[in-house]
């Protein structure tokens, strides 16, 4: 047994099995990158105030957060999200809007440890802020659906509704509160001595005692007024002009209290229901303000990289990749071989690698074989050869200056 390993509720990801965070990143890269959204690397640790004020009420700040004082005296914590820390970054540095960001970064949360739940993971994430337009909400929520429609998952359930705005969720909270508080006590324990602080908690819970008292409760969803009506039946109709399968559902309740109108979640129908939820988001349009910031509209999400990939696990979809290198150079007569033509393969956009040592032919050709190559350029004293090394093939012959070319052209 090592000394040391990784933390518990910690993980690490080694060759080859990184190579699908890779391709999953690259995906997103490009999927969103193509829609105008750039990339934003902000720190893992906030002032403690940036996520208290995004979530009071909800178990992610209260109970799971990894708070610290560093040697100045500072209260930190350890990012447990995302949109905050870029909000923060807005109103901090003031771009102009509308400000489209994406991020690929690790998030941290003290929670039990589970399948698919860890104390640190890792999302893919977006923010768009700036307008209140719907199509902004079709265009993000889009985004986050192709991300698992390039992936391959076909068990993807897409869960929307509205949460209101600052015009209609009050009467509705006051409505929700008094529905509550007449069967406060069959509410469970954490629930019944909190309500007041966010009535709306209530309807996440999955305990069995506030699922029965929350089948009957009003919901948000038909107390809209006319501009959120509106605003997500246009929302609507956009996903369905854009090809995006979703279902109102009017139960749902995102994990954190900045959520206005569009608010949606994804679920991994190949995964267990404790482990299904694979990101979500929705519109935060009070949420700069509450950081300090002049009153701007946003939306945003969040897609959990491990979930996505125990999905495609479940389904069968999104493998390791066959192969890792193009080419692998053996040289047997000395090194200088290798370490030029190893050189030229990558600078022409290839990717090589070779042995070291000194070793024999028989144990480069092992570890040729272990690295996933297709090819393998071997340099003897009688001259060069170029050979497939996963199937069959006949060896090639080849000039010195001509290698580069050949190669390329036996991978097509």
């Amino acid at each position: 047994m090592p000394s040391f390993q990784a933390p518990p509720g910690t993980f690490d990801v080694l060759p080859p099995a990184s190579a699908r965070y890779e391709r999953l990143i690259g995906i997103f890269d490009r999927l969103a990158g193509a829609a105008g959204y750039g990339l934003v690397v902000s720190p893992m640790y906030e002032d403690v105030a940036v996520f208290r004020r995004v979530g009071e009420s909800t178990d992610i700040v209260r109970k799971e957060m990894y708070e610290f004082t560093d040697r100045g005296g500072r209260h930190l914590a350890l990012r447990p999200e995302g949109t905050a820390s870029v909000v923060r970054a807005f109103v901090q540095h003031a771009p102009p809007t509308p400000f489209k960001a994406f991020y690929v970064a690790p998030h941290f949360r003290q929670e039990r440890q589970q399948a698919g739940r860890y104390r640190q993971h890792h999302q893919l994430g977006a923010e768009a802020l700036g307008s209140d337009d719907p199509d902004l909400d079709v265009e993000v929520v889009a985004l986050a659906w192709r991300v698992f429609e390039t992936v391959g998952l076909s068990r993807v359930r897409l869960r929307l509704t509205s949460l209101g705005d600052a015009a209609c969720r009050p009467g509705y909270r006051d409505e929700l509160l008094a529905h509550l508080e007449a069967r406060r006590s069959e509410l469970c324990d954490e629930h019944a001595g909190r309500l007041e602080e966010n009535p709306m908690r209530v309807l996440d819970c999955k305990r069995e005692e506030c699922r029965a008292v929350s089948a009957g409760a009003p919901r948000m969803i038909d107390r809209l007024c006319a501009a959120c009506r509106g605003h997500f039946a246009r929302v609507e109709q956009g996903l369905g002009a854009l090809g995006v399968p979703h279902d109102v559902d009017p139960t749902l309740v995102r994990g954190l209290d900045y959520y206005t109108r569009t608010t949606f979640e994804f679920e991994a129908g190949a995964l267990e229901a404790s482990q299904n939820g694979a990101g979500g988001g929705g519109r935060y349009d009070g949420l700069v303000e509450a950081l300090g910031g002049p009153p701007t509209p946003g939306i945003g999400f969040g897609l959990g990289v491990e979930r996505i990939l125990l999905a495609a696990d479940a389904e069968g979809v999104f493998p390791m990749p066959d192969t890792l290198l193009d080419a692998f150079v053996i040289d047997t007569t000395g090194g200088e071989a290798a370490r030029d033509i190893t050189e030229e393969l990558r600078r022409a956009g290839l990717r090589a690698d070779r042995a070291f040592d000194a070793r024999s032919f028989r144990a480069q050709m092992k570890v040729a074989l272990r690295s996933g190559a297709t090819l393998a350029v071997v340099c003897e004293h009688q001259g060069l050869t170029i050979r497939t090394l996963r199937e069959k093939g006949e060896a090639e012959d080849v000039d010195r200056d001509e290698v580069v070319e050949r190669v390329k052209k036996r991978l097509g």
